[in-house]
């Protein structure tokens, strides 16, 4: 009996050695670092190895490798330019505005939309030109637009820049060029309700002195002294941009029969959006309150 177990022991143990030179045998072939399977372990490796190498790149080494938006608003304005069609334009309107309000809601404003809205307005032969946002962006940095507007008059319309002024609405700072049309102002929040305020306190002031009576004040006094937009008549459109269903303090005593129309931004607009917005106004029926 003990023999027999001896002799299965001894097999049990012959055949755990067999097995361990087979297994033995089939990684060396299967896994070598010449076989397939070794290549193919070591190719994955390296994929693995690359791609936790880019996860940790900065983004500022990748930003190259970023898609990049083609700039396409300023070369479709070039491409688009063709002043003779916009003068053209101007006249087939029915009803063409005399004094537009360019009101921007948006957070981030454009130079260069802005100085292309106007340069559009003075190309359909609208005479005046106000521009505005609510934190008063454009007006403090008014040489910057200004910059942009005259190198967009050159470019777009061909135009000695000398022909057109800008005014801004702070008489203090006045920079006029020349005293002809279309005129522009910048406006700021001051320019709204502040200025009627100013207004107001200018009339007590004279009042105080007996230089003018209560009885006075009627709508053509206080446009006398509102000085924001002395020489302007009132706005007969406007055209807002951005999201806020609001014009944020632009001229709220100018604007009683003022036509407001809405465009989704001014970022990236397109001359047609611009034109489409005066065919509107050309169309509308304005009643005057009957």
């Amino acid at each position: 009996m003990s023999g027999a177990l001896e002799s299965l022991w001894r097999f049990l143990h012959g055949l755990l050695f067999a097995q361990r030179a087979l297994l033995a045998w089939l990684r060396e072939q299967l896994g070598g670092r010449g076989s397939r399977l070794g290549r193919w372990r070591r190719g994955a490796a390296s994929v693995a190895a690359a791609a936790s190498r880019a996860l940790l790149v900065p983004a500022a080494a990748t930003e190259f490798f970023a898609f990049h938006k083609p700039a396409a608003a300023a070369a479709g304005r070039k491409a688009l330019s063709n002043p003779s069609r916009w003068r053209r334009d101007g006249k087939a309107l029915q009803k063409l505005p005399g004094h537009v309000g360019l009101v921007v809601t948006e957070e981030e404003p454009s130079y260069a939309d802005m100085a292309s809205l106007v340069v559009w307005c003075m190309a359909v032969g609208i005479s005046y030109v106000s521009v505005y946002d609510h934190d008063g962006i454009f007006k403090r940095n008014n040489s910057r637009l200004m910059d942009e507007i005259l190198k967009q008059q050159q470019e777009l319309l061909n135009l000695d820049c000398s022909k057109y002024t800008v005014e801004f609405a702070n008489q203090d700072k006045t920079d006029q060029v020349l005293n002809c049309q279309p005129t522009l102002k910048v406006l700021s929040p001051e320019d709204g309700k502040t200025d009627i305020v100013r207004a107001a306190q200018k009339f007590c002031h004279l009042v105080a002195q007996q230089q003018r009576k209560c009885t006075d004040l009627d709508v053509n006094v206080l446009d006398n002294l509102l000085s924001s937009t002395k020489g302007f008549p009132d706005p007969d459109l406007i055209l807002k941009f951005g999201p806020v269903d609001s014009i944020l303090g632009f001229l709220p005593w100018h604007i009683r029969v003022t036509e407001i129309i809405s465009l989704p931004s001014h970022v990236n607009i397109s001359y047609e959006d611009f034109f489409s917005a005066l065919c509107h106004y050309a169309t509308c029926e304005q009643r005057w309150g009957k």
